[in-house]
């Protein structure tokens, strides 16, 4: 499904969110966020899959299709049963559950073009889902790895006369939360805010006020709603407002369609919601539904080690302390012509167990030839940034060569750690000399690689007798 709001996935726009203190249910809860409650998460918001956020809708109160979710082909079957049984109809519609927009328009490794299809009885159904099911996705988002799809939501055919695009985000040129809405919806929206701008309604909404029902009257009379259906598509926006976008702390909330059938009824027919990260700690029943299949093996793993960590496609891995260092530390990498392999912050209070595993992310990626690492000691200190770095290059056995710049807070005492440590790790006190050094170093490692020559930098390295 589209997604208006959250496309562009700048790294300077992620980390500055990451770092941000969530207000919003501060006007909304009544709840002031406690100061030592801030939550160090991998993304700037927590999506879950499209039958868990028809849940929400249902539960609050909004009008969905019905719907069940199977884990196997034999499940799908019986599904599409039971939904006849309850319809009247054997029409319906296998969706996959895979966590990318653009399902509609994939294709699968089992040769099945669509993740959104309409069958006409149980047996074609079970079909379907066996090619969905345990078979990998590909679409625009995904890239060419794909995502596989473990379920499929078995949904009722409904016979629909409009669809609407609907959607609940945080638009920064309005300071707070915006409806947005337009009478063409099932396609892509953002095509239609390229060619048609004046076809996209946007209603900012007072965020210590809330939501009036003028608001959401306004909005649904704009999207086209006829008049004997206003009534209940404003109360279906008032209710993904307050019983969804704010009770869960959700960055947005888009329907694409919003439906209105011949007997003037409304339904929510497909659910994307996106939740702030920083909410984690007063929403562990929403975060409990992140599913790690759908994303990077490493971003699981820095979640438990509580890390910042953000994969980059260069050849120089980067463990700084600092969201704004970091930021720094990569384009200091870039001035001297080298490429950065990732960002990883291990914040203010890391241990050296955190930089052992922050050493672990970092070398799982075969890209990296050489690695930087840049520490300015305050709240942390610079002597366990060292013992990390000594434990991680004993365990891991590292063979890249590692530049280490270390100042502030007990900057001697890392240095004596790591000179009586035996390992050959490359020290600089100037920043600009370090990343020049790690530079060369990645492009020596880079050259050998691409001559299949065997050049090692092994650690510690052994002196000539």
């Amino acid at each position: 499904m589209a997604n208006l709001a959250f496309r562009t996935g700048r790294l300077a726009e992620r980390l500055a969110f990451k770092q941000a203190s969530r207000v919003l249910a501060a006007f909304s809860n009544g709840l002031l966020p406690q100061q030592n409650a801030v939550q160090n998460q991998q993304r700037r918001n927590l999506s879950i899959h499209e039958h868990m956020s028809m849940e929400l809708l249902r539960d609050a109160g909004v009008a969905v299709p019905r719907f069940k979710v199977a884990n196997t082909a034999d499940e799908v079957f019986k599904d599409a049963q039971e939904i006849a049984d309850l319809t009247g109809n054997t029409d319906v519609v296998v969706k996959a559950q895979v966590l990318a927009g653009g399902r509609g328009k994939g294709h699968w490794d089992s040769g099945l073009k669509g993740g959104v299809k309409l069958v006409f009885s149980a047996d074609e159904a079970k079909e379907l889902g066996s090619k969905m099911i345990g078979h990998k996705l590909f679409t625009k988002q995904t890239g060419t790895d794909g995502r596989i799809c473990n379920k499929v939501m078995v949904v009722e055919r409904l016979y629909i006369r409009r669809e609407f695009y609907f959607a609940i985000t945080m638009e920064r040129s309005f300071g707070g939360p915006v409806l947005v809405g337009s009478s063409q919806g099932g396609v892509n929206i953002e095509e239609v805010a390229a060619e048609n701008p004046n076809a996209i309604i946007k209603e900012p909404i007072d965020i210590a006020a809330g939501i009036t029902k003028d608001q959401a009257l306004y909005v649904a009379k704009e999207m086209g709603f006829s008049q004997g259906s206003l009534d209940k598509a404003s109360d279906y926006i008032m209710k993904m407002y307050t019983d969804i976008f704010l009770k869960y702390d959700a960055s947005m909330v888009e329907i694409n369609p919003m439906t209105e059938d011949n007997l003037g009824n409304v339904y929510c027919m497909d659910a994307k919601i996106n939740f702030d990260d920083n909410a984690f700690y007063r929403q562990k029943d929403i975060f409990s539904k992140r599913d790690w299949s759908q994303e990077d093996e490493r971003d699981h793993r820095a979640s438990e080690a509580d890390l910042n960590y953000i994969a980059l496609d260069g050849s120089i891995g980067c463990l700084v302390n600092g969201a704004g260092l970091a930021m720094a530390t990569m384009d200091i990498i870039k001035l001297h012509g080298g490429t950065p392999a990732n960002f990883l912050d291990v914040g203010g209070g890391a241990t050296a167990q955190q930089v052992t595993e922050a050493f672990k992310l970092i070398t799982s990626d075969t890209n990296v030839n050489a690695i930087l690492v840049n520490i300015f000691g305050g709240i942390m200190r610079c002597d366990v940034i060292a013992q990390g770095i000594v434990a991680a290059a004993e365990q891991l056995s590292l063979r890249v060569p590692i530049v280490v710049r270390l100042q502030g807070t007990r900057v001697d005492d890392a240095k004596a750690i790591i000179a009586h440590s035996g390992m050959k790790i490359l020290a600089c006190d100037n920043l600009d000399e370090a990343a020049n050094m790690v530079v060369k170093l990645s492009n020596i490692v880079t050259l050998a690689k691409e001559a299949s020559v065997d050049v090692k930098f092994e650690l510690p390295l052994k002196e000539d007798s």
